[in-house]
Formats: C-alpha cells, structure tokens, sequence
C-alpha cells in the first residue's frame, strides 16, 4: 500500500529526548515515537497516556516514527499501517 500522506513528512527535529506529557506529569512511558511533521516526541499505544496517538488527533499529523534506539520504521495513523520503504520519504 502506498501512503498518501508521506507528502506531510517534513525534515524535523526532535523536540525532546522523552515524552513531553509523561515528563510534565512525572509519567513513565514504555516507548517513544516521534512526529515526522513537526518533530514532537511522545510515548507509544503501549504506554498508559498514549500521547502520540493523541498529538496524531489533536494535530491531525498522521506520520510518526520510533523514537528508540535502532528501530527506523514509520506508521501511518490515518491509513492505520507501516509506510511502504520503497515510498519517497518513508525511510528516515
């Protein structure tokens, strides 16, 4: 499946090294991903707040990629799947 919205994906910088929401409430998170639009970091479905996921609905930015040490996947929220690697923009 090719994904319409990796036109959205920008060259952007991580805005912090953890979850911003978690850190703010002295949360915990299990992983991070990090929005390929803006470059907000947040923490992952697996973790209780499930901030990126929020940041997708607040924002609408539909692109996100491991923020882990080497993971170098993307997911697409809105077509709810991994971005094809041989996509323009879906490697990092």
């Amino acid at each position: 499946m090719t994904c319409e919205h990796a036109r959205e994906i920008r060259d952007v910088t991580p805005d912090a090294e953890g979850c911003t929401e978690c850190l703010a409430k002295g949360d915990r998170w299990v992983h991070l991903r990090e929005c390929l639009v803006c470059g907000h970091v947040a923490c992952c479905d697996s973790s209780k707040n499930k901030h990126a996921r929020g940041h997708w609905k607040k924002t609408g930015h539909p692109i996100i990629q491991s923020f882990e040490p080497g993971e170098d996947w993307r997911w697409c929220y809105e077509d709810d799947d991994y971005l094809d690697a041989e996509q323009p923009g879906a490697q990092p």
